[in-house]
């Protein structure tokens, strides 16, 4: 079995073994582990990382949670949880605009086009 596919068991595991008491945890753990898995796919290192941290995705989210008092952003979620298991690592996000997803059936997955509009959310921090 590959590091990537390791990582993603652990972080499946350690999903299912959180148990619901902090209502914040609750709200982001499955995103979280979503995305974690996500990078795990990106990156052999960053698998690499998971799987040989002693830190568990439960410590993480409660690690990115306990500053939080009323709301934090999907990005400033997603990189404290990346910066947990890999200090001083980063993530990129993009978001683009499709104009015309009424005509085309709104395709989550389209390729950007000239009716796009593409924005780096780096250049709003």
């Amino acid at each position: 079995m590959d590091m990537t596919n390791i990582a993603i068991d652990k972080l499946k595991k350690e999903l299912a073994d959180i148990k619901d008491g902090d209502q914040k945890i609750s709200v982001v753990k499955k995103p979280v582990a979503d995305t974690l898995i996500s990078f795990c796919k990106q990156d052999e290192e960053f698998a690499q990382a998971i799987v040989e941290s002693e830190k568990t995705l439960g410590d993480c989210l409660k690690e990115v949670m306990k500053s939080v008092t009323t709301a934090i952003s999907d990005i400033d979620t997603y990189r404290k949880a990346v910066q947990y298991y890999f200090p001083g690592a980063g993530i990129k996000m993009q978001m683009t605009i499709d104009l015309c997803a009424s005509v085309r059936g709104n395709d989550d997955e389209a390729e950007p086009t000239k009716s796009n509009i593409v924005l780096d959310l780096a250049d709003f921090l």
